[in-house]
């Protein structure tokens, strides 16, 4: 069976680092930009990273907001080199929800507002002509459970 490289699409606190956390972290490699926070080139370093796991047979989680059709299309490219199956989430948050959100966190979980805008502003929502095999939207209940639904 070959590795899966799975596409977290969203605004910053809408749910993608606690889903990957609830879903994913045992069966998937976590490659995010965040964790490299001194790195001089993320997308550089990510993208070693992803063709590294997914060369390896690992299967990973792209855990980015990936807001704009450029973000997801190189990771989709690196994917498709090494015959991954793709899978995009996209976080159907609103603006005012990741707002709210952020507002409770602490430290170096919390991001600026202004993250949060700048990011809903380049939003794109995905589609599956960009190339994914299966796009799924997740939702935050009332009660903070996910809802995943296919797009």
């Amino acid at each position: 069976m070959s590795a899966e490289c799975v596409i977290f699409v969203g605004l910053p606190a809408s749910g993608k680092s606690t889903f990957y956390q609830q879903r994913f972290a045992a069966t998937h490699a976590h490659v995010s930009k965040d964790l490299w926070p001194k790195s001089a080139d993320k997308t550089a370093r990510q993208a070693r990273e992803l063709r590294a796991a997914l060369a390896a047979g690992r299967s990973v989680v792209v855990d980015n907001t990936n807001p704009a059709l450029a973000d997801r299309a190189e990771v989709i490219a690196i994917a498709r080199e090494v015959g991954a199956r793709v899978i995009g989430f996209y976080f159907a948050a609103t603006t005012r929800e990741c707002l709210g959100r952020n507002r409770g966190r602490e430290g170096k979980a919390r991001v600026p507002d202004v993250a949060i805008f700048t990011a809903a502003k380049r939003m794109v929502v995905p589609t599956c002509e960009e190339g994914f095999d299966e796009l799924l939207r997740v939702t935050i209940l009332p009660d903070g459970q996910f809802e995943v639904t296919s797009m």
